[in-house]
């Protein structure tokens, strides 16, 4: 930690705007500001300790998801007693889906706070998940495992889980979607090229076919995305057929 401790060592006009900004997202005081530093500092900076060390939010990124899961899991644990341990992943994978955690970064508007040399509007939407759990890493450092459950109830758990909402609430189009073909023995393809044209981002075109008729096209500025979108057009398609058999 004491890399953390040493990366901002002044106490400025700047710091102290950052303290006041930081403490009205947690809901609560800071101690360690260095910490939130970090975790809004992008690998780009190319930031290294004396050691040699990269600085930036990404191993905060993955100790705030491990802890993000950790307290969801709990919370799930103690607030459904009858689910079992399949029901029980599949609620959590809701919660903390990578479109749920870039909704949550975005309400709290975390890229204005990032360090960057690359244009904040060249980022795409996973900066805001990245961001957002990054900071849950440094509140566990900085404040402990009270003070991030804190943040995770009041941000994530009061405000957006509803455990009979989220019961029908689809993760992913593409797994319905090919749940259903596979057990009415419906053939699929997803035919996906690169779909460039005038962009200055990559993009990608996919036409989904199911028994060889084409059911809905899509474009994104990746496969998986564009996959994602015309399974959510092909699912509207189908929806009372996919309902009734899944």
């Amino acid at each position: 930690m004491h890399f953390v401790r040493n990366i901002f060592n002044s106490r400025s006009g700047k710091d102290g705007n950052f303290f006041v900004r930081i403490k009205a997202i947690l809901g609560f005081k800071p101690k360690i500001l260095n910490i939130y530093r970090v975790a809004f500092t992008h690998r780009s900076m190319n930031r290294k300790d004396k050691d040699g060390n990269a600085i930036n939010y990404e191993r905060l990124e993955f100790l705030g998801d491990a802890m993000l899961s950790a307290i969801i899991a709990t919370h799930l644990y103690n607030e459904v007693p009858q689910g079992d341990e399949g029901y029980l992943t599949k609620m959590r994978s809701k919660i903390v889906s990578r479109e749920h955690l870039n909704e949550l970064g975005k309400e709290l508007d975390l890229i204005e706070y990032v360090e960057s040399k690359i244009p904040k509007d060249n980022f795409g939407n996973n900066i805001y998940g990245n961001l957002f759990e990054a900071l849950v890493g440094a509140i566990y450092l900085d404040r402990g495992y009270q003070y991030c459950e804190k943040f995770i109830f009041d941000k994530v758990i009061i405000p957006h889980v509803d455990i009979q909402k989220l019961e029908g609430k689809v993760i992913s189009y593409k797994s319905l979607l090919i749940e259903w073909c596979q057990k009415e023995k419906n053939s699929f393809d997803y035919d996906v090229y690169e779909d460039t044209g005038n962009d200055e981002l990559r993009h990608f075109s996919v036409k989904l076919s199911i028994n060889d008729k084409v059911i809905a096209k899509a474009r994104a500025t990746s496969k998986k995305k564009a996959e994602e979108k015309a399974s959510k057009r092909a699912f509207f398609a189908y929806q009372s057929q996919i309902s009734r058999a899944i």
